[in-house]
């Protein structure tokens, strides 16, 4: 251990919140404003320039995009033989924002995540708290030690202790079902809805929309339309707060 590691454990001033940290996550962080970011949420944060507030919510779009390459690459491997579609789905489900709060939740994340306790009853803005500040964890961990070093933290101290991707495969989340029995029971209209690609995107690909009462609450893209769809209906979910 290096003495700049000893002196944030046991002598800086933050030395709790580093020990705190280490517990969590198995290592000593080396930028530590990374991760006090990661675990800020938007409620609390401060605007530091026109329009951007010191929030996770940067983090969180690197963090969902690192975290999407690494559990693309490991279904990648585990099924040699499966298609697109299978793959496309396995990853929704181990990336869903339900999945994601789960894992949050069992690692400790609510301890340390900063938001404001007026959020508490409100399950449309409360309902990814967790999932959202664990991108934004994978991406101050990718931006503090790098891509290969966060693949392994997310492998073998996420992945392989707490994810049981068998027992995933074989769990129906039907998400679609659930928004469209959502809208049903609070008298809400939900349609989904093929949309025009963004230019340079290809034509075989399918940009659907769910729109429920006539306010888009999800968009979801794929290959295939159903899958398409699938996507759309757990962003909804996820914007609605329907667990």
């Amino acid at each position: 251990m290096s003495i700049f590691s000893i002196y944030k454990l046991y002598l800086s001033p933050k030395r709790k919140y580093v020990r705190a940290l280490k517990n969590l996550l198995g290592f000593i962080p080396g930028n530590l404003y990374l991760y006090q970011m990661a675990f800020r949420h938007k409620s609390v944060a401060i605007q530091v320039k026109k329009g951007t507030k010191n929030s996770n919510e940067r983090l969180e779009f690197l963090g969902d995009a690192i975290l999407g390459a690494v559990i693309a690459e490991l279904l990648f491997k585990m099924y040699p033989y499966k298609d697109e579609g299978f793959l496309t789905e396995m990853r929704s489900k181990i990336v869903s924002r339900v999945h994601l709060n789960q894992l949050a939740r069992k690692l400790g994340f609510d301890e340390l995540i900063q938001y404001d306790s007026k959020m508490v009853g409100y399950p449309g803005k409360s309902s990814s708290l967790l999932g959202d500040a664990f991108e934004a964890l994978v991406g101050a961990v990718y931006l503090d030690k790098g891509y290969l070093f966060t693949r392994n933290f997310l492998l073998s101290r996420i992945i392989k202790p707490h994810v049981d991707i068998h027992l995933l495969e074989q769990t129906e989340t039907n998400f679609k079902s659930r928004l469209i029995e959502w809208c049903q029971s609070t008298g809400n209209e939900v349609l989904f809805e093929v949309t025009n690609n963004a230019e340079g995107e290809s034509a075989k690909l399918f940009t659907v929309e769910a729109i429920i009462s006539g306010e888009v609450r999800g968009t979801g893209r794929d290959y295939n339309k159903k899958n398409a769809e699938k996507l759309a209906a757990e962003k909804a979910c996820e914007a609605l707060g329907i667990v």
